[in-house]
């Protein structure tokens, strides 16, 4: 069970971590202000982060916790029609930006998740929502990549080990969804 005890021990260096978590709180914040100003919540990913995004939209959109309106969420990684025109037309590497361009508002919070912080088509996405004043969280393992210093809010998980951030990011990404629900619907 050494997978077990990793896990465990990136949770503690999670919990441990007082930046990280004012960076948790402050994502909060930016989401809650985000719905209160009527406006909505992109979420984006590849491979398992994009099956993230579309858990998270799902929880925001339908419950997480109990019954409550529903929040305007999307997870850019769904309408396989769009994904494969603009990966067809354009390129792979757009296939979240031109999303965003299309989707996005100012003052709308995007989810950008990237274990390696370096995929091609989160970065592009990452510039395309800092052009249209969007918020920007990154979710990444512990180096960042280059999300690390694009975001406005950077959230790296303390591991290196795909499947360590991947456990790590699921329990930041509940915790985030469960304090949005609470807070707006006390």
């Amino acid at each position: 069970m050494i997978a077990l005890e990793q896990t465990i021990q990136v949770l503690r260096n999670l919990q441990q971590d007082a930046s990280l978590q004012t960076r948790i709180e402050s994502v909060i914040d930016a989401c809650i202000h985000c719905l209160q100003s009527n406006r909505k919540i992109l979420f984006a990913g590849n491979g398992g982060s994009a099956a993230d995004a579309q858990h998270l939209a799902a929880e925001l959109v339908g419950r997480y916790g109990f019954d409550r309106p529903g929040l305007p969420a999307i997870a850019l990684t769904t309408d396989t029609s769009i994904l494969t025109a603009i990966g067809n037309d354009y390129s792979y590497d757009y296939v979240f930006a031109r999303q965003i361009e299309a989707l996005g508002q100012t003052d709308d919070v995007f989810f950008a998740i990237s274990t390696s912080g370096n995929s091609k088509n989160i970065v592009a996405a990452i510039e395309a929502a800092q052009k249209k004043g969007i918020h920007t969280v990154g979710l990444t393992g512990e180096s960042g990549g280059k999300m690390r210093d694009m975001c406005s809010i950077w959230l790296g998980m303390p591991s290196a080990d795909t499947p360590r951030i991947q456990e790590a990011l699921l329990v930041v990404e509940h915790y985030i969804c469960e304090q949005i629900e609470r807070r707006l619907f006390a």
